[in-house]
């Protein structure tokens, strides 16, 4: 939740009449971000590279809000599904904004690395 004041409005009915009404404030007009913290605008459009070994993975597309935490939507290029990775230290370790990239650690398993039974339950629509 975002509470301001706009100059121009005194009292509650006046910002009321403003309701969904879209606000915008210039990049530069904003204060540096402190240690770790990051503008959405500054993170979208980033390289993403793999933290180990740096295989070149697509660009962040979009910040999605989930909860208590943020995922990045990766955009892996034309005819790949998207990669959605937690926006965690543990799973971006670097971020370099004035280079352009981040790297990432994704979690978790792919298919081909789980044992087949585990594999086999999820295709049948089983799972513990």
């Amino acid at each position: 939740m975002v509470i301001a004041g706009l100059e121009g409005i005194g009292d509650r009915n006046a910002a009321e009449a403003l309701k969904g009404l879209r606000l915008y404030v210039a990049r530069a007009a904003l204060p540096e971000a402190d240690e770790d913290e990051f503008y959405h605008a500054d993170l979208l459009g980033l390289k993403v590279v793999m933290a180990e070994g740096g295989a070149e993975v697509g660009t962040v597309r979009a910040i999605i809000p989930a909860g208590a935490s943020e995922v990045l939507e990766i955009d892996r290029g034309p005819g790949e599904q998207t990669l959605l990775v937690p926006f965690t230290r543990a799973a971006v370790p670097e971020i370099d904004i004035g280079a352009g990239w981040l790297s990432i650690d994704p979690p978790g398993e792919t298919q081909e690395e789980r044992p087949e039974d585990d594999a086999a339950d999820d295709k049948n629509g089983k799972k513990d």
